[in-house]
């Protein structure tokens, strides 16, 4: 008597996104797949959201592991890492790695996450120059602190200033460049990021807004960074962290239909292909593209029960919302945080304790609700604005005593 074979599950991506589809399937159908995961890094599965503290030598790398090679063994899940898939042959139903290891599917995961931008201007391939994005590139400026004195960090943004933080932390002298005038400018109002370089200017973080990179010197390594206006500063490393790109080359030479990233349905089912899914970065989901980790475990749990047959949710989208992971600094940030022609701001300022909290409220003959949030200083009521946003209440009835935040909402009994 013959065995049934299980149907064969490759996973292209061994990162968060990834693991976390993979880890939510075993718990709707642990033994329903045979499943391989291919990688691109030597190693298992870590928590790139904490690469900030290991730069900043908060914690290790070993501490920042999700999924070591032993995990993938007592699960069943034969772990290709350092062998990254180059092809995706639809018709025989095969992924190509680089090794040119060949692997049939009957299913298909993509999770190829996304790839740093670095501005190519003359001189950014100088040794010195480097992104922020793998733990390779943390190791690279943990040798560069240990060896040279300056560091320019380009990109005022969360992952820009987590890096300049960490890099100050090593005893550099940071000095970071931002094109705008204004920083985190994505997530963050004028006022908020105000207070948020007055603090990182009192640690010793310089600030270069409004500022053009023109050129990165030097000849056998960087030496210093030429601005559009013709002024210059030295420096003897350069990191660029001006944002991601989704990484949808394999798929795009697959065939697979891809606008700005890999164009999949509220089932994460790409629409080419009904045996091709694809979750994280790498995914554009009715029109929008999610860097953060929050909606990704959301594609996460919807795209497993799909791939376990036993899927009846759908991912409708996500409202985001961040927090700065910089050590004494106190910032959230969530939803729409601009408004418009139909909004209202509730604002609170307290400059001496430096205390910023602004509510976006969206006014409607269905009642008031909240739809972005910023909050410095005091970020404990974040998570419970963002609650309040998720659920679309109607925060109507608490509207003059919102800002003071939940407990004092409780306390007069009108708590959403």
């Amino acid at each position: 008597m013959s065995l049934r074979r299980r149907p064969r599950l490759v996973v292209v991506g061994n990162g968060m996104a990834g693991m976390r589809t993979v880890e939510e399937l075993l718990k709707f159908a642990p033994e329903h797949y045979d499943i391989s995961v291919f990688g691109s890094e030597a190693h298992g599965n870590y928590n790139r959201i904490l690469l900030s503290p290991v730069l900043a030598g908060d914690k290790q790398f070993a501490d920042i592991m999700l999924h070591t090679r032993e995990w993938y063994a007592a699960n069943d899940i034969t772990l290709h890492a350092g062998d990254p898939v180059v092809r995706i042959d639809r018709n025989r139903r095969v992924v190509v790695s680089q090794s040119g290891f060949q692997a049939p599917y009957d299913r298909l995961l993509l999770a190829t996450g996304s790839k740093p931008f670095v501005i190519p201007v003359p001189g950014h391939k100088l040794p010195g120059v480097i992104a922020f994005r793998d733990i390779a590139d943390v190791e690279a400026m943990l040798s560069a602190s240990r060896s040279h004195k300056r560091a320019a960090v380009i990109g005022g943004g969360l992952l820009g200033l987590e890096a300049a933080n960490g890099l100050m932390r090593q005893g550099m002298d940071v000095t970071v460049i931002h094109v705008m005038d204004s920083l985190m400018e994505r997530q963050l109002d004028k006022p908020a990021a105000s207070l948020l370089r007055s603090a990182l200017e009192k640690r010793g973080l310089r600030f270069l807004l409004s500022a053009q990179t023109a050129e990165i010197i030097g000849t056998d390594r960087v030496t210093g960074i030429k601005f559009k206006d013709g002024s210059e500063i030295e420096t003897d490393l350069v990191v660029m962290a001006v944002g991601i790109r989704p990484n949808f080359d394999l798929a795009k030479s697959a065939g697979l239909y891809c606008d700005r990233a890999i164009v999949v349905d509220d089932t994460l089912q790409t629409h080419t292909d009904p045996r091709i899914y694809a979750v994280g970065e790498c995914v554009q989901h009715r029109g929008a593209v999610y860097g953060l980790v929050a909606p990704l475990w959301e594609q996460a749990r919807v795209c497993a029960g799909h791939l376990a047959a036993v899927g009846y949710k759908r991912y409708p989208g996500s409202v985001t919302s961040t927090k700065l992971k910089v050590t004494g600094i106190d910032l959230y940030s969530a939803g729409d945080f601009i408004g418009g022609a139909d909004t209202e701001d509730l604002v609170f300022r307290d400059p001496r304790r430096g205390v910023y909290k602004r509510l976006i409220i969206r006014k409607s003959d269905g009642g008031d609700r909240i739809i972005g949030a910023v909050l410095y200083g005091d970020v404990a009521d974040g998570p419970w604005y963002f609650e309040l946003m998720q659920k679309n209440a109607d925060i109507s009835a608490l509207r003059n005593k919102l800002l003071f935040g939940r407990s004092f909402c409780e306390a007069s009994g009108q708590a959403a």
